[in-house]
């Protein structure tokens, strides 16, 4: 869930209040058991369905945040209870503290069913940041999953892949889609004018820049036709395939540019 009620993090992630609550608060807590349990009955008996990752990347590194780590794991088992009344089959993937990477708040494993995931940024693409999840893996005897990376060139990419590979850890990198930047599957190729919205989005927002705001904000006309024409843009055949991506990842991109076009 990467936007949980109450925030898990505090920051724009998950459109809290700038304080994740979630730790402190019971009525957050049974807002978001009850919004799994919901899920889990609904995608119980659906196999296209791998399971649930019961939180995006969880309490941030910041010093001041980090006395929350405790209550990460008691809130996994108080959410995984209710799942498990609905749904007995789907693995549970638990991610660590300070943003997915930080493995020492897990105790021994509460349920059979579990996997454990972790995020990895900006780090050195090889074995020596991945050594304490292995290690976990071991002690425990429980699947670990990459859940998150990318942001990165595509040398770095193609590094840290080989290293999970090495090492029999699955891996996911985000995202699928990017404005422009060749660091993901596709990238999308701005409309025309894409420019002045942007500009336009990033101007303050306190009341006394509000006259300066509606100077700068592109016509109505231009608009309408920019947002149409990203409906267009982002269709995948209009996107530019990148290939040094695709191929830092072990793929081959044949199989996609054989897509059919769609209307």
């Amino acid at each position: 869930m990467h936007a949980a009620p109450g925030g898990q993090t505090g920051t724009n992630i998950d459109d809290s209040s700038g304080y994740p609550w979630l730790y402190q608060s019971p009525q957050e807590q049974e807002h978001l058991t009850a919004i799994w349990r919901r899920v889990a009955r609904r995608y119980g008996d659906e196999p296209t369905v791998l399971g649930y990752d019961l939180l995006n990347e969880p309490i941030p590194h910041y010093p001041q945040l980090k006395p929350l780590n405790p209550f990460l794991e008691p809130l996994y088992k108080k959410v995984s209870a209710e799942i498990r009344k609905v749904d007995a089959h789907h693995i549970l993937f638990l991610g660590g503290a300070q943003w997915d990477s930080n493995f020492s708040v897990f105790g021994k494993p509460f349920d059979s069913n579990v996997a454990y995931t972790f995020h990895k940024y900006w780090t050195a693409p090889d074995e020596s940041v991945l050594r304490e999840y292995i290690d976990f893996r071991e002690h425990f005897d429980v699947p670990i999953w990459m859940g998150e990376s990318g942001e990165n060139t595509d040398q770095w990419i193609a590094q840290f892949v080989q290293a999970l590979e090495k090492n029999n850890i699955g891996w996911a990198f985000w995202p699928y889609k990017k404005m422009e930047k060749s660091s993901a599957v596709v990238s999308i190729i701005p409309p025309a004018d894409w420019g002045k919205i942007v500009e336009f989005v990033k101007l303050q927002r306190d009341i006394a820049h509000v006259q300066d705001r509606l100077k700068a904000r592109p016509d109505q006309e231009t608009l309408n036709r920019v947002f149409a024409e990203l409906l267009e843009s982002v269709r995948l055949q209009n996107c530019r395939v990148n290939d040094g991506y695709w191929k830092a990842l072990g793929m081959k991109t044949e199989p996609l540019r054989k897509q059919p076009a769609t209307k």
